[in-house]
């Protein structure tokens, strides 16, 4: 029975890890800062964040110079600055997919590039803005060469930097060099932005790439953990049932042959038939059982894994007594068993809690002998405002129920800082900042 009951614990801890992958694949929008959509949050806030602080600089030294001289050449040179800005903006959008999946929608290209051609055009006869009209195509053109295959980025990029430097090594004679006409110091600053522009790009995507590549692994890998364990389920279950099934037919034809012959070893035939079947829904019971129940030392192991893989890391503080586990062992007394299998039930509820309601960071499980007990506390860092001590509320319920019909008891609550409780179940109202959340479980049955 403790085989059974560990490879019921390395199921359930498969199906938690499958769990997590359905989550994160579901239609629903993650939640932000979590996971690998936390993770494209920073990429594209950090390419978002390099166009709009050049963008910026640029919109305001074209418009000081447009303020100065005017001209409409000079205000068309600032309307296209500001459009070509938004356009770059909206197209990182595009870079979640990854460079491998093609270039985007058709308009959206145009709308990136058009404006930054249009802007690199007048940069020939607005000499004192010329390297900020210019440069708008070379921004452009790099976030748009980043769709593109490695051979046709780097000839784009060689072409695109041709095309930048051609208004600036033909300005009209007697404006004096472009970079030195208006605002020399931002000019040079976009220059050298600008040159550093592809690596940053390309490093930004790399390590974007790198982070979808584990998660997949990660989902492939609980994926494969369960298919696993239904192919082990269905290898158990086919020897319980195909050798019972396969004897009780050949017991069943022999009655069948020695009926009329000798009606004794009939008889006999049958009453060995019914045992059979007997002993195989009693083995089918057990192999259910072991799927539905689990050993306290698995579950606690289990917690520690499916709470590290879902980003959290998890210190396991328990007594010795405790540790071994091993409560459904036929040796254990039955109110020992009957404690250990509700305190499993606890571990188990509380690190769905934690899965489903929060985005904890650290989590702490301990369990020692208290008070002729034994007291479990579970805690972590990941407080929602707005969530109930238990989520939904059904979780800690749920609990408190099994517990209470051994004469155990639950408390659950949230705590503002070092020692100082909001109280037992209390709901973590938005704009109020908690630190910490605990369940604590007491169930009897074992002395200290």
């Amino acid at each position: 029975m403790t085989s059974v009951t560990r490879g019921g614990g390395a199921l359930w801890r498969r199906a938690q890890a499958s769990r997590l992958w359905k989550m994160s694949t579901s239609s629903h929008t993650p939640a932000p800062g979590v996971g690998v959509n936390a993770t494209w949050n920073y990429t594209l806030g950090s390419i978002v964040g390099l166009f709009v602080v050049m963008d910026l600089l640029i919109t305001l030294s074209i418009l000081a110079a447009y303020r100065e001289l005017g001209g409409g050449v000079l205000l068309s040179v600032l309307l296209l600055a500001v459009v070509s800005a938004a356009a770059r903006v909206r197209y990182c959008w595009f870079l979640r997919a990854g460079t491998g999946h093609g270039i985007p929608h058709r308009g959206w290209t145009i709308a990136l590039l058009v404006p930054a051609v249009a802007s690199w055009g007048l940069a020939f006869v607005v000499p004192e803005v010329a390297v900020f009209a210019a440069v708008q195509l070379w921004f452009s053109g790099v976030l748009f060469a980043c769709f593109l295959p490695r051979l046709a980025r780097w000839i784009m990029w060689a072409g695109l930097l041709a095309l930048t430097v051609a208004p600036l090594l033909t300005a009209p004679s007697g404006e004096g060099p472009a970079l030195g006409a208006r605002d020399g110091y931002p000019q040079w600053f976009v220059l050298v932005y600008g040159a550093m522009l592809p690596p940053m790009l390309l490093s930004s995507l790399w390590l974007w790439r790198v982070v979808r590549r584990l998660d997949d692994a990660r989902r492939l890998g609980a994926e494969l953990a369960v298919t696993q364990e239904r192919l082990r389920f269905a290898a158990d279950l086919h020897d319980i049932q195909g050798h019972h099934l396969q004897v009780i037919a050949l017991k069943a034809e022999l009655a069948e042959r020695t009926l009329e012959l000798g009606p004794e070893q009939a008889a006999a035939q049958l009453g060995e038939i019914r045992l059979i079947a007997k002993e195989a829904m009693e083995e089918t019971r057990a192999l259910v059982a072991g799927l539905r129940e689990v050993a306290l030392a698995d579950e606690l192991e289990n917690a520690r894994e499916v709470l590290s893989l879902a980003g959290a890391e998890c210190t396991l503080r328990i007594d010795p007594v405790w540790g071994g586990g091993g409560g459904n062992d036929s040796g254990v007394c039955p109110q020992l068993r009957d404690t250990e299998r509700v305190l499993a039930f606890a571990v188990r509820e509380a690190t769905t809690n934690i899965l489903r309601h929060s985005s904890a960071t650290q989590a702490e499980i301990s369990l020692s002998g208290v008070r002729g007990g034994a007291e479990l506390v579970i805690t972590n860092d990941g407080v929602t405002p707005g969530e109930g001590a238990g989520g939904a509320g059904s979780g800690i319920a749920g609990l408190r129920n099994r517990v209470t019909a051994v004469g155990g008891s639950v408390t659950a609550g949230f705590f503002r800082g070092a020692g100082e409780s909001a109280g037992v179940d209390t709901v973590a109202r938005p704009g109020t900042e908690f630190t910490s959340f605990e369940v604590r479980v007491w169930v009897p049955g074992a002395g200290e």
